[in-house]
């Protein structure tokens, strides 16, 4: 867990929502929010990863893909680049911001759309959820092991059926929670706690892994009533929690 917080944070070094998930032979992150590229360094040369993964447009999921092609670019003697998967949409919204065409140019990279591919070595299963324009959330496999266990992560996601077609029993989800506890504003479309954990429970996950929740929205409450519902272990991503898939507490 590079950065779980939401759009802001009122703890310091609290990155926004990133997460790398390493194998032997690559490393892929979901998500890039504001200061998670500094936390790749404590675990890896960011140029080494095979690639990045978006799961919507909203900034705190991505905005440090600015720093990272700069690094890119200018931070080794000769320019290097990583895969990046995002919408068409989102890399022309990049060029509109910053003046510049071809801004991510130096991330190379199919457009992100529902669906899978292969992200040698792991394949990466893209699917559809209600947030916003473009939204998906992610199931995560080692290549060659399609039913798991895999890593499932909602994104931002404001109906909790639409993960279950992603999730496999003995899964791991990593899942929103933005509410907490507290009544939702359907417009905002983000899951309570006890959203996220029903639908760990009904798909079968053998963790549910709790995330992007404001300070002010009481994590540790979204741990509890979490934990009333979903009958495995539950827990809050926090900066450099490390979780092995296929493991549970």
């Amino acid at each position: 867990m590079l950065g779980s917080s939401a759009a802001w944070s009122e703890r310091p070094c609290r990155p926004s929502s990133a997460y790398l998930v390493e194998h032997a032979e690559g490393a892929l992150i979901l998500d890039l929010g504001q200061g998670s590229l500094s936390s790749v360094f404590s675990h890896r040369d960011p140029s080494t990863l095979t690639a990045v993964a978006i799961s919507h447009e909203h900034s705190d999921h991505h905005i440090d893909l600015i720093p990272l092609r700069h690094l890119l670019r200018y931070g080794y003697e000769e320019p290097r680049s990583v895969g990046l998967h995002v919408p068409e949409a989102l890399r022309r919204r990049y060029d509109d911001f910053n003046g510049e065409a071809g801004f991510l140019r130096d991330l190379v990279g199919p457009e992100l759309v529902a669906g899978i591919r292969d992200i040698d070595p792991f394949v990466l299963e893209s699917r559809a959820v209600t947030h916003s324009e473009m939204s998906f959330a992610f199931r995560v496999t080692e290549r060659g092991q399609p039913d798991g266990p895999g890593l499932v992560y909602s994104g931002d996601c404001g109906r909790a059926d639409d993960l279950l077609p992603l999730i496999r029993a003995g899964d791991t989800l990593l899942c929103e929670a933005f509410w907490s506890m507290r009544e939702p504003v359907p417009s905002a479309n983000h899951l309570t706690a006890a959203q996220a954990a029903g639908v760990a429970r009904e798909g079968g996950a053998a963790q549910l892994i709790l995330t992007h929740i404001l300070d002010a929205h009481d994590p540790k409450a979204a741990l509890k009533a979490a934990a009333e519902v979903f009958w495995g272990p539950v827990r809050l991503a926090e900066p450099e929690l490390v979780v092995e898939i296929g493991q549970t507490l």
